[in-house]
């Protein structure tokens, strides 16, 4: 059995790794470069049960786990660590708590902890970038294949509804099933099948090289911009290297990814916020002023699985800002489901594509 995944990103690494530990011939396909988007710009941040109550819990903790286990599995170093959170806000020029010292040393006076809300047991972080290109590197060496391309069809039998290969740049690929994980650029896949929509939401963020100036100290707080909350994360990984985000919109999608841009304007108000954090944050220690775009779904829930109406097509994505957390789960339950016909260790019912309805391809071509 031979199987396409559409998409270099991090579910689409994990998908091949999986599939090939279960001894299924996978390749890649890539427009750009491995971890090319929001697979190489997110946070990276995990939690093990952020997501409880909700339908994403069992794929979270199962996904939890097998990012604590794969570093024994995949050769490379992608900054895997455990790390506490924690919740706060920063006090306004009004507050009298302004020139109070922080509870974590390392923050400035004036921003508050208000409580701890994960520990080193239940919440670590990754770079998500050197992470995809390590499970794809596992994914190689266990006999995977990658291939630079742009996906301009899926090819069907007589009757339509098998998936016999993808057409890469006009040429043909052959597989007895394909897998579309291309983040919000799944949504082109619409032409070919029948798919829901699936919308890009921009993050901005910055990073900063803060060496060993910032502890494993992961950040939720509120910063008041102008009588306007705003929602401010931090993000230390062990590569010595700080992600801050804030400011997430919607913003047009262009079909490339290596062309998309941050909005200067809300790179600069995170800059001036990230200044006001801790002294870490300053200007001749950023690395990267960039933007990358989350996959997000009409009801906020990813699509992994069958794609309506067809055999051997198969999707993944829509997972929001839970994408490097539960791609591993993801890649395990698909390989599954395409191996086996059913996922062992997930059920992937709250996230079958059936549940909502198809986007319409004509809006598509009117783009």
């Amino acid at each position: 059995m031979r199987v396409v995944i559409c998409g270099g990103g991090v579910i689409g690494a994990c998908t091949a790794y999986f599939l090939r530990r279960l001894g299924i011939d996978a390749t890649v396909v890539e427009r750009t470069e491995i971890a090319a988007a929001a697979s190489g710009k997110a946070g990276g941040f995990l939690a093990q049960d952020w997501c409880a109550g909700t339908p994403l819990d069992a794929l979270a903790r199962r996904s939890f786990a097998l990012h604590a286990q794969l570093p024994a599995e995949v050769a490379g170093d992608w900054g895997y660590r455990a790390m506490s959170a924690y919740s706060g806000f920063v006090a306004a020029d009004s507050d009298p708590r302004r020139d109070s010292p922080s509870a974590l040393g390392w923050l400035s006076d004036g921003v508050i902890v208000a409580q701890r809300i994960g520990t080193p047991k239940t919440t670590a972080i990754v770079h998500p970038g050197k992470f995809t290109s390590a499970t794809m590197n596992g994914a190689l060496a266990l006999g995977a294949e990658l291939r630079l391309g742009r996906v301009t069809g899926i090819v069907r039998d007589a009757d339509e509804i098998a998936a016999k290969g993808v057409e890469i740049d006009g040429d043909l690929i052959e597989a007895d099933a394909v897998v579309i994980a291309m983040g919000p650029w799944s949504l082109l896949a619409a032409q070919w099948m029948s798919l829901p929509a699936v919308y890009g939401q921009r993050s901005p963020s910055i990073v900063y090289d803060t060496g060993a100036d910032v502890p494993a100290d992961a950040l939720f707080l509120e910063y008041d911009e102008n009588g306007s909350a705003v929602s401010i994360e931090v993000f230390p990984r062990a590569d010595g290297s700080t992600h801050v985000t804030a400011f997430s919109d919607v913003a047009p999608l262009p079909l490339d990814p290596a062309v998309v841009t941050p909005d200067e304007d809300a790179i600069a108000r995170l800059q001036a916020i990230s200044e006001r954090l801790s002294p870490a944050f300053r200007a001749d220690r950023i690395i990267a002023r960039q933007a990358c775009f989350r996959p997000v779904t009409q009801d906020g829930l990813p699509l992994i699985g069958k794609v309506p109406g067809s055999e051997g097509l198969y999707v993944a994505t829509g997972h929001n800002v839970w994408g490097i957390l539960n791609a591993p789960a993801t890649g395990e339950a698909l390989a599954q489901l395409i191996a086996h016909g059913a996922a062992g260790d997930v059920d992937l019912s709250p996230f079958d594509p059936a549940r909502l309805r198809p986007l319409d391809p004509s809006l598509l071509r009117a783009r």
